[in-house]
Parts: C-alpha cells; structure tokens; sequence
C-alpha cells in the first residue's frame, strides 16, 4: 500500500470506489428484492438467486435475438422489462406451488427454497449449458468515461447505477404511496385485522413474493454488463444479499441502502489491498461484531421489536 504516491492513492480510491458502487448497484437490486421477501414476509428464500439468473439468461437470450435481426443498441431496455416480468411470473407460480404453505415455518421455507434452488441451477444447466455465456451489449454501454488521465469510468457502471436508483425510487413510491403497499404494511403488522377490514391478505402474499422475484429478475438483466453468466451465477450473489438485508435491519429500506452501499466498498477496497478471500472475511468479522451489538441491524424497523 505505502509504494504507491498520493496521487495514485487517490486514482485507486477512486476507481476502486466506483467499481464498488457498481457492486453496490447489484447488490442493493438483490437485496431490494430480498427484503421485501425476508423482511416482509419471514421467507427465507434461497433461491432469491436464481431469480436473478432468470433475468441474465432473459437478456442473453433477447440479446442473441438482436444480433440476429441487428437490434442490438435497441433491445437492453427491453430486456429489463421482460426479465421482470418473467421473473415475477415464475414467482407468483412458485408463490402458489409452494412457498403460501411454508409460511410461519422459517426453516422448512429455507430447506425448500434450497432445494428449489438446485433444481432450476439443474434446469439452467440442461437449457443453456455448463459454460457461462455473455450478453452482447449496446454500444451507448461500451466504453468509459475519463475525467483524469489515471482515473476510468466504464459506461455500464453508470447504467446500473441509475438503474438501481430508478428501482429503489419505485419500490420506494410502492411500499409507502400506493393502496397496493399499504395493504402489504397491514398484512405484515396483523394479518387477522387486516383480513377482518377486507384486504385479500393471501394475495398480497402472492404479489409480495412475485414483486421480490420480478426486482431480483432486474438485477440479473444488470448484472449481465459487468460479468458472464452462468448456471450458478445467483448463487454467488445470495450470501452477500442476506448480509446486506440482516446488516442493514429486516424490513428497513434505508437501511438496505446504507448496508449495500457500505459493504460493496468495504469489500471492493479491501480486496484491491488484500486478497479476495480476505477482504471479504475482514467485512464478514465486522458484520457479525456490529450484530453482537445490535442483532436487529443498523436501522431495525419498529414494527419488530
């Protein structure tokens, strides 16, 4: 570390700062979806990742399409759409099947979520192949910006930053300024009053569970302008995802926001310094002391005490 000069220190800080906001971006899309499943409804959903895979193959699918009929700089908000609503699709079929009899029991919707995420890495695995694949990317995503001659900021970084705000701002408008949200917050509070005052309590169930499946279908279209994919790539996602929701406080959006932002940056600084392997155990030890101190997370919301 000390063999750089300061103005390296400072390009390093800079690019690893913004590598770590792309992260952050992916990551908060993850958890978005993830809280309002966990922190909402109790489900621990293990296979909120491949969730996330459904929504990258969706995008390498239509981008191979575009290639075909020479739409590639049109297709990638398209992709978007479709992956969320694919996504939310086969959530609210998954919600149906399986996870509306598992409610209450937190560790029997653990081991069946597991489960279910090995099936569709095996359904992955038959459909599109071992080997990960890559979308082809509009030109509008290629390249960077360079404010200084040390410093670089690659384009689809800055997509998916203003992509992730653009979903948090909805889920934001969703969950505390429309009739559907307010159902939801009744539900979550005490499902018997808010069965007894006519909201359809196992639909907004349904539609919570779909929603967080449709988000998490939206980072994987994200996800796709930063690295490959793979059958298994979700699963890579899923144990930093909880971290940011349990860090940040179940059921606090804000607090989401602040848990992804900081450990995206702790991790994507320490592991320029540090290996990988120790930058994310040095995040991980500080994780759990700050939740010895306070097991609720940063921003527990107090509607669970």
């Amino acid at each position: 570390m000390f063999d750089y000069t300061t103005a390296e220190m400072g390009s390093i800080f800079v690019m690893q700062g913004f590598a770590g906001l792309s992260m952050f971006s992916v990551l908060l899309l993850m958890a978005l979806g993830l809280a309002i499943i966990f922190g909402q409804m109790g489900v621990i959903n293990m296979a909120h990742g491949e969730f996330m895979t459904i929504g990258a193959y969706t995008t390498v699918m239509l981008s191979k399409l575009a290639v075909t009929y020479g739409m590639v700089d049109h297709y990638f908000l398209f992709a978007i759409v479709l992956s969320f609503f694919i996504a939310f699709a086969i959530g609210y079929f998954v919600e149906f099947i399986m996870i509306r009899h598992l409610y209450k029991r937190p560790l029997d919707t653990l081991l069946a979520t597991w489960g279910l995420s090995l099936v569709m890495q095996q359904i992955f695995r038959s459909s599109f192949g071992a080997k990960e694949v890559s979308a082809n990317l509009p030109e509008w995503l290629l390249g960077s910006l360079a404010p200084t001659e040390m410093i670089d900021i690659p384009l689809n970084g800055i997509f998916v930053m203003g992509l992730a705000a653009f979903v948090t701002g909805g889920v934001y408008l969703i969950l505390f300024r429309s009739g559907w949200g307010l159902n939801m917050r009744a539900t979550v509070q005490n499902r018997t009053m808010a069965g007894a005052v006519g909201i359809n309590t196992k639909k907004v169930d349904r539609m919570t569970y779909a929603l967080g499946c449709g988000i998490a279908g939206i980072a994987g279209a994200a996800f796709t302008t930063i690295a490959s994919t793979g059958p298994t790539s979700g699963s890579l996602y899923i144990v930093d995802s909880f971290m940011v929701v349990v860090f940040g406080g179940a059921a606090s959006l804000f607090g989401t926001i602040a848990s992804a932002f900081g450990i995206a940056q702790a991790q994507s600084i320490l592991q320029f310094f540090l290996s990988s392997s120790m930058g994310k155990m040095a995040t991980l030890i500080f994780i759990v002391g700050v939740l010895m101190v306070k097991p609720e997370g940063l921003f527990a919301s107090k509607l669970r005490k």
